[in-house]
């Protein structure tokens, strides 16, 4: 219950009730009011400060987790980077120099994009340098992926052009060892058989009875399988590729036809002595880009050193040719 309270009147000589005005009531019950509220936003602002609250715990651990994914996705970067950089390293130093590529730049691989700023959308937070960085590096790396994945995909081709061409080039010899007579004639200058003139013999003479048989010296296609060509009779030429061509002059008869695909080893005619020929024997030619070449340096497939070194030192010897 409230206290009543009073004060003496000197005028009646009597205690008088304290009535309260409403205004002064109002003015307390005002000041009451802002101070109490004064306090508790005081002793909130205090509390907040120094006590979190389950929804700012909860926000506070699902930052603390958002750091550790991007510093483990900055470890795992890192790892990847290691991993790229060792094969673009054997691509420019192994593979690219072996097929005679030229080796991919740094600045290519670790170019960054440029024009308008790709990261603005990650500015403003307390961890916007961390993001932003981080998907900076992804996006270099993911570069440097697809430029080291075009590479191999050209190494890939190259490759296989390689393999096509070490199946398609003339290397091995085109008559067996075993069937030869001897090796009769090499290139270089040679005495004509006909006219014993000394002239300039583009290919080489393999003596063997007639039907022996001769075989492709690389894959190919045969461009021609005629008797229509001066001096050379029944010969075949088949087309390898690469601008390699060989020629197979003096046959007896064909086992192949104009435009079949043949493979090294293929059986394609038989030794004869057809058009400018004084006995059975193969005269062999290689064409390299249209010039006739050195056959000598395309027997590699099939001959032993030992062989090649006897064959090499018949080749040299400047004596009579056989066409």
């Amino acid at each position: 219950m409230a206290k009543v309270k009073y004060y003496y009147d000197a005028e009646t000589l009597s205690y008088r009730k304290i009535k309260r005005k409403k205004r002064t009531t109002f003015k307390y019950a005002t000041i009451f009011l802002l101070a109490a509220a004064l306090f508790g936003f005081l002793s909130f602002a205090i509390v907040s400060h120094y006590i979190e609250s389950p929804k700012e715990r909860q926000l506070a651990r699902e930052l603390q987790n958002m750091e550790l994914q991007y510093e483990l996705l900055n470890k795992r970067m890192d790892d990847a980077i290691a991993a790229l950089e060792n094969v673009e390293e054997r691509d420019n130093a192994i593979y690219r120099l072996y097929f005679e590529a030229n080796p991919i730049p740094e600045e290519q691989r670790r170019a960054g994009f440029g024009g308008i700023n790709r990261y603005k959308k990650f500015e403003g937070f307390d961890n916007s340098q961390l993001i932003a960085e981080s998907n900076k590096r992804l996006d270099i790396l993911e570069k440097a992926i697809v430029v080291q994945s075009k590479s191999l995909d050209e190494i890939a081709k190259l490759a296989e052009d390689k393999e096509k061409f070490l199946e398609a080039i003339p290397a091995i010899q085109p008559v067996n060892n075993l069937n030869l007579t001897r090796m009769a004639s090499g290139y270089g200058y040679r005495t004509d058989p006909f006219t014993k003139v000394r002239k300039f013999h583009f290919g080489m003479d393999f003596t063997a009875p007639r039907g022996t048989p001769v075989y492709a010296t690389g894959d190919g296609v045969v461009k021609r399988a005629d008797n229509s060509s001066t001096g050379y009779g029944k010969h075949i030429r088949i087309d390898h590729g690469f601008g390699y061509v060989s020629l197979y002059a003096h046959l007896y008869k064909y086992n192949v036809r104009v435009n079949q695909r043949v493979k090294r080893g293929d059986l394609i005619g038989f030794v004869g002595s057809t058009g400018r020929s004084e006995a059975p024997h193969l005269h062999y030619e290689i064409f390299k880009d249209g010039e006739r070449i050195n056959p000598i340096n395309f027997y590699y497939g099939n001959l032993s050193p030992e062989e090649f070194d006897v064959l090499l030192q018949r080749a040299s010897l400047e004596n009579q040719s056989l066409d």
